[in-house]
């Protein structure tokens, strides 16, 4: 993450929350739907999730039907048996860690059911998708943790989105 821009990118981001839900309240829907794709690329030229793991070691993916089935499959358990070793219902009705950090999250940062991971993992940090506008608490609290999340809303503020 050698880029000024990430540079105490933290700090930045708490400093930004109320600019980014203006931006966010505010944007032009196609103009950053256009953009999204490039500045996407663009942070993940500059952010190496595996220096980071923000994401795995303290907040959780929902597990969907499909998930749970390709995960237990993948491990060899019963999906019975998964949801009790791993996940718990929160207080929105689904599916998540029972725990943080992740458990599948190795020392290395590395995942161990990278392969088959949650679709959530698989999309996350939406940075691609109508997601960051559509879920717009969500991106502003990814913003919080994730340097490419933040990444993405400073250079959308800098095209005057």
């Amino acid at each position: 993450m050698q880029d000024d821009l990430l540079h105490n990118w933290q700090k930045k981001s708490a400093d930004h929350q109320k600019l980014y839900k203006q931006l966010l309240h505010r944007a032009d829907k196609n103009k950053v739907l256009k953009a999204l794709p490039a500045l996407h690329e663009e942070a993940f030229e500059k952010v190496d999730c595996l220096q980071c793991g923000n994401c795995c070691k303290g907040y959780s993916p929902r597990f969907k039907t499909p998930d749970i089935k390709r995960i237990s499959k993948h491990l060899k358990m019963k999906e019975g048996d998964f949801i009790n070793a791993y996940l718990k219902v929160d207080n929105e009705g689904d599916y998540v860690l029972q725990q943080q950090p992740c458990s599948f999250l190795g020392a290395d940062n590395y995942c161990s059911i990278y392969e088959v991971r949650p679709s959530d993992c698989a999309r996350f940090p939406y940075t691609d998708e109508d997601v960051i506008l559509k879920r717009q608490p969500l991106t502003l609290k990814n913003s919080s943790f994730c340097p490419a999340v933040y990444f993405v809303l400073e250079k959308l503020r800098e095209v005057g989105v």
